[in-house]
């Protein structure tokens, strides 16, 4: 008999948030302390966060962004929606991961951090695919930044 083991999957949904200042479009990544489940130094990425029991997808990203950011006047768009999965180990076990991004669009300019962030910063598309830590951030960064360029926003 074969004993299968079932690896625990978690499922998030995030933003890609985005405002225009005249001709220039800038993202906004917030800035992780190290030691997480996902890096060993502090990193930058978007914004996001776990589904709660009953919540849609674009209710979570509007209360994620809101508690890690507290930007409330955002507008999701239309037509863009990225998943990315990766394996990350929690208290000894593999866990499987899905992160669902929206593109979002803010005129707001104050950004107010939670506690589980160091810092933010609003960047361009080139300065933000450098600060990104993770491949599959980068990628999700591109998508958005092509959207915008297609003019479908």
């Amino acid at each position: 008999m074969y004993k299968f083991k079932i690896m625990p999957i978690e499922k998030s949904a995030g933003a890609v948030i985005f405002k225009r200042e005249g001709n220039k479009i800038l993202y906004l990544l917030l800035h992780y302390p190290g030691a997480s489940h996902r890096a060993n130094s502090n990193y930058w990425d978007f914004p996001k966060g776990h589904i709660e029991k009953g919540e849609q997808l674009e209710e979570t990203v509007k209360r994620e962004v809101f508690e890690e950011t507290g930007l409330k006047d955002i507008q999701i768009l239309d037509g863009f929606k990225e998943t990315i999965k990766y394996f990350f180990n929690w208290q000894g076990k593999k866990i499987l991961k899905f992160v669902t991004f929206y593109l979002v669009e803010t005129k707001e300019n104050k950004v107010k951090i939670s506690p589980e962030h160091i810092d933010y910063g609003w960047f361009s598309f080139g300065d933000a695919l450098k600060k990104l830590a993770f491949e599959n951030s980068r990628e999700i960064l591109k998508k958005a930044q092509s959207f915008l360029e297609k003019g479908k926003s």
